[in-house]
């Protein structure tokens, strides 16, 4: 049974998420979470070259990405909470890095992802950053 390109992709951001957040949370290597991910989830629906590129290039890239962050956010870094920040940290690095990406797909999904993991509002919060860095990142598409 083969997995749509869309879904196969959605499916690594939602790992990718939880993989960045253990990442926050222990310090452990990447490789080793990747590792585990792989022993310990299923992740026959993923995208895993999509999840690996992720998992390894967000946190290559993240004092840039914490800026882009930062510049739209009425938070501190220190007061976001780290499954926000590593949605917020994903979905940056997709519209900066990931052109083949449409922006309202990484906006819808990374909303999607904070209903799912965050708390009640993390949704509207996550919506309202991403929304002004597309028009940042992806002028020639938002304009559209």
């Amino acid at each position: 049974m083969s997995v749509s390109l869309a879904k196969g992709r959605s499916n690594a951001r939602k790992k990718a998420t939880q993989a960045l957040y253990q990442w926050q949370m222990s310090g452990n290597d990447l490789v080793d979470i990747e590792a585990q991910f792989h022993e310990e989830q299923n992740m026959e629906k993923v995208d895993t070259d999509y999840f690996h590129k992720l998992l390894h290039e967000v946190p290559t890239d993240v004092s840039a990405l914490d800026k882009l962050i930062e510049k739209y956010s009425d938070r501190k870094e220190s007061e976001l909470d780290l499954i926000e920040q590593s949605i917020l940290r994903l979905s940056s690095y997709e519209l900066k890095n990931s052109i083949d990406v449409p922006y309202k797909v990484v906006i819808s999904e990374a909303i999607t992802l904070a209903k799912m993991f965050g708390s009640d509002k993390s949704h509207a919060f996550v919506n309202s950053i991403l929304d002004k860095l597309a028009k940042e990142l992806r002028v020639t598409e938002t304009k559209k």
